[in-house]
Protein backbone atom coordinates (compact mmCIF):
# COMPACT_ATOMS: atom_id res chain seq x y z
CA UNK A 1 0.00 0.00 0.00
CA UNK A 2 1.67 3.44 -0.80
CA UNK A 3 2.16 6.48 1.08
CA UNK A 4 -1.07 8.27 -0.25
CA UNK A 5 -3.27 4.99 0.12
CA UNK A 6 -2.83 5.01 3.80
CA UNK A 7 -3.44 8.82 3.44
CA UNK A 8 -6.45 8.21 2.13
CA UNK A 9 -7.76 5.43 3.94
CA UNK A 10 -7.38 7.24 7.52
CA UNK A 11 -9.21 10.40 6.36
CA UNK A 12 -12.23 11.10 8.55
CA UNK A 13 -12.69 15.54 7.49
CA UNK A 14 -14.71 15.42 4.51
CA UNK A 15 -16.39 18.94 3.74
CA UNK A 16 -18.14 17.60 0.65
CA UNK A 17 -20.19 15.76 3.50
CA UNK A 18 -19.72 18.13 6.52
CA UNK A 19 -17.74 16.03 8.65
CA UNK A 20 -15.02 17.31 10.91
CA UNK A 21 -12.32 15.25 12.15
CA UNK A 22 -11.84 15.43 15.92
CA UNK A 23 -9.02 13.49 17.45
CA UNK A 24 -7.35 12.54 20.20
CA UNK A 25 -3.46 11.54 20.33
CA UNK A 26 -1.24 9.56 22.47
CA UNK A 27 -3.39 8.67 25.77
CA UNK A 28 -1.11 7.32 28.14
CA UNK A 29 -2.45 5.44 30.92
CA UNK A 30 -2.11 2.53 33.24
CA UNK A 31 -4.74 0.06 33.64
CA UNK A 32 -5.28 -3.47 34.74
CA UNK A 33 -5.76 -5.43 31.49
CA UNK A 34 -5.03 -9.10 30.35
CA UNK A 35 -5.95 -12.63 30.70
CA UNK A 36 -2.77 -13.90 31.90
CA UNK A 37 -2.24 -14.00 35.75
CA UNK A 38 1.10 -11.85 35.86
CA UNK A 39 -1.08 -9.22 33.89
CA UNK A 40 -3.45 -8.69 36.93
CA UNK A 41 -1.22 -8.11 39.06
CA UNK A 42 -0.41 -4.66 38.42
CA UNK A 43 -1.05 -1.95 35.95
CA UNK A 44 0.57 -1.96 32.23
CA UNK A 45 0.85 1.24 30.07
CA UNK A 46 -1.58 1.87 27.12
CA UNK A 47 -1.36 3.89 24.45
CA UNK A 48 -4.83 4.97 22.77
CA UNK A 49 -5.54 7.18 19.72
CA UNK A 50 -8.64 8.12 18.56
CA UNK A 51 -10.46 10.14 15.45
CA UNK A 52 -14.03 10.71 15.16
CA UNK A 53 -16.00 11.73 12.62
CA UNK A 54 -17.77 14.85 13.59
CA UNK A 55 -21.38 16.39 11.59
CA UNK A 56 -20.36 20.03 11.00
CA UNK A 57 -23.94 20.83 11.34
CA UNK A 58 -25.71 23.49 8.87
CA UNK A 59 -24.39 26.84 10.17
CA UNK A 60 -21.62 27.89 12.17
CA UNK A 61 -20.81 26.92 15.33
CA UNK A 62 -21.09 30.37 16.81
CA UNK A 63 -17.50 29.46 18.86
CA UNK A 64 -19.73 27.79 21.31
CA UNK A 65 -18.94 24.18 23.52
CA UNK A 66 -21.78 22.93 22.88
CA UNK A 67 -22.49 23.06 19.37
CA UNK A 68 -19.11 20.81 18.66
CA UNK A 69 -17.79 17.32 20.42
CA UNK A 70 -15.93 18.35 23.09
CA UNK A 71 -12.17 16.14 23.37
CA UNK A 72 -12.18 16.89 27.18
CA UNK A 73 -15.63 15.24 27.45
CA UNK A 74 -13.83 11.85 25.22
CA UNK A 75 -10.13 12.12 27.55
CA UNK A 76 -12.75 12.15 31.03
CA UNK A 77 -14.93 9.34 29.50
CA UNK A 78 -11.81 7.05 28.79
CA UNK A 79 -10.04 7.60 32.02
CA UNK A 80 -13.33 6.99 33.94
CA UNK A 81 -13.23 3.32 31.55
CA UNK A 82 -10.18 2.24 32.60
CA UNK A 83 -10.27 3.35 36.32
CA UNK A 84 -13.36 0.98 36.69
CA UNK A 85 -11.80 -2.22 36.81
CA UNK A 86 -9.76 -5.02 35.33
CA UNK A 87 -10.14 -5.44 31.71
CA UNK A 88 -9.49 -8.42 29.93
CA UNK A 89 -8.99 -7.83 26.42
CA UNK A 90 -7.77 -4.86 24.56
CA UNK A 91 -10.52 -5.01 21.95
CA UNK A 92 -13.19 -4.86 25.06
CA UNK A 93 -11.02 -1.60 25.75
CA UNK A 94 -11.41 -0.24 22.35
CA UNK A 95 -15.13 -1.17 21.83
CA UNK A 96 -15.46 0.79 25.03
CA UNK A 97 -13.45 3.69 23.87
CA UNK A 98 -15.85 3.87 20.59
CA UNK A 99 -18.63 3.38 22.90
CA UNK A 100 -17.94 6.99 24.70
CA UNK A 101 -16.57 8.31 21.36
CA UNK A 102 -20.33 7.90 19.58
CA UNK A 103 -22.71 8.99 22.54
CA UNK A 104 -22.67 11.92 20.87
CA UNK A 105 -25.24 12.83 18.43
CA UNK A 106 -22.97 14.29 16.63
CA UNK A 107 -20.19 11.92 16.32
CA UNK A 108 -20.67 9.66 12.76
CA UNK A 109 -17.84 7.52 13.04
CA UNK A 110 -14.49 6.40 15.82
CA UNK A 111 -11.30 5.16 14.76
CA UNK A 112 -10.03 3.77 17.73
CA UNK A 113 -6.39 2.30 18.27
CA UNK A 114 -5.18 0.73 21.75
CA UNK A 115 -1.76 -0.05 21.99
CA UNK A 116 -0.35 -2.40 25.08
CA UNK A 117 3.33 -1.46 25.25
CA UNK A 118 5.39 -3.56 28.16
CA UNK A 119 4.29 -7.04 26.37
CA UNK A 120 7.30 -7.91 24.47
CA UNK A 121 10.79 -6.15 24.71
CA UNK A 122 11.61 -6.49 21.39
CA UNK A 123 8.08 -4.31 20.22
CA UNK A 124 7.12 -1.01 21.01
CA UNK A 125 3.57 -1.82 21.35
CA UNK A 126 0.95 -4.60 20.11
CA UNK A 127 -2.69 -3.66 20.21
CA UNK A 128 -5.96 -3.24 18.25
CA UNK A 129 -7.47 -0.70 16.21
CA UNK A 130 -11.51 -0.87 15.13
CA UNK A 131 -13.64 1.39 12.82
CA UNK A 132 -17.17 1.14 14.30
CA UNK A 133 -20.06 3.81 12.47
CA UNK A 134 -22.92 5.87 15.14
CA UNK A 135 -26.56 4.39 14.63
CA UNK A 136 -27.69 7.82 14.74
CA UNK A 137 -25.96 8.59 11.17
CA UNK A 138 -28.97 10.75 10.00
CA UNK A 139 -27.83 14.56 10.41
CA UNK A 140 -27.81 16.12 13.80
CA UNK A 141 -29.78 19.46 14.76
Amino acid sequence: MSKNQVIETLKIADAGNGIRHVFVRDLLLTCIIGVHAHEKRGPQRVRINLDVGVFEGDGPHGDQLDKVLCYEDLVVGIRAIVADGTINLIETLAERVAEICLQSPLARSARVRVEKLDVFSDTASVGVEIERFAAHRMRAR
